[in-house]
């Protein structure tokens, strides 16, 4: 059984000692500007957030459009710890929300990018702490695209919306990479009937020649091919591969799924690189 880092004691003993009050909106402030939206998050026990929800192109951006929501999850019930993967701890119980409404109208094309920054957590070499994401009341996974240093800020980048938690993920490396590497392989075939054939056949090629070299024991060739994996997808967004979301879900932005499933291996990919110098 792994042993819990000292680091996250501290943040363990909050969650403890958190009340685990009724759900409630949490948002306290929201500002619009183009194509994002800022949002102030204040929770009970001190809990709180900056949030910031961007798009590529959106129409239709509100608040009310977005269904955000925030809540103090009670991240010690069995059927919420069943929810994450073995091997991971929910560290802060702030659970954001985004299901968008629909008949609100929101559409938005290619990707969105979900930056959280919290002063609860502090970023440190080595931290574990990462952003997951699951469906409603679904499976949580990793996807963390980026993080930043001092209080722990991170980014997603997703082709639609969910819910979402920081968490300490105490897997190795290798473990996490092989589930992200299954995952984008699952999205690719699972949309391989959206894709035209020579598109698909590229990008299968690609992701075959990354996990190769990742094999291999080369994680910075792994990048390379991903990099290109997303070049190619983005080169195609919009004719050869569906890139729209829209509230009605009556669409599937393929494009994004698979951009931000790419994105967040690549991450996991370049922590591998740089802890081994490869």
């Amino acid at each position: 059984m792994r042993r819990i880092p000292a680091v996250l004691a501290p943040i363990l003993a909050l969650i403890l000692c958190t009340a685990l009050p009724a759900a409630g909106q949490g948002i306290v402030n929201s500002t619009i500007s183009g194509n994002s939206i800022e949002i102030t998050v204040a929770l009970p026990g001190g809990l709180g957030a900056d949030v910031s929800i961007s798009f590529e192109e959106v129409t239709g951006l509100s608040l009310a459009n977005l269904g955000l929501s925030a809540q103090v999850a009670n991240t010690l019930s069995p059927a919420f710890r069943a929810r994450l993967p073995n091997g991971v701890l929910p560290v802060l119980p702030l659970l954001l929300r985004i299901e968008p409404p629909a008949s609100g109208g929101l559409s938005f094309s290619g990707v969105t990018d979900i930056d959280i920054h919290t002063h609860n957590l502090l970023f440190a070499v080595g931290t574990p702490l990462r952003f997951f994401s699951a469906p409603l009341g679904g499976k949580f996974e990793d996807v963390t695209a980026a993080m930043g240093a001092g209080s722990y800020r991170a980014r997603a980048t997703k082709g639609g919306f969910s819910e979402f938690l920081i968490v300490a993920d105490l897997r190795s490396r290798n473990q996490v990479i092989a589930a992200k590497f299954d995952r984008l392989e699952e999205l690719l075939g699972q949309y391989e009937g959206s894709l035209s054939g020579s598109v698909y056949e590229d990008l299968e090629e690609r992701l075959a020649a990354a996990h190769a070299d990742y094999t291999g024991g080369s994680a910075q060739a792994a990048i390379a091919e991903i990099d290109g994996f997303v070049a190619v997808v983005e080169q195609h967004s919009g004719t050869d591969i569906p890139d729209v979301w829209r509230s009605a879900r009556d669409v599937q932005n393929v494009a994004g799924y698979l951009r931000g499933a790419a994105l967040t291996l690549r991450f996991s990919l370049g922590l591998k690189s740089t802890l081994l110098g490869l």
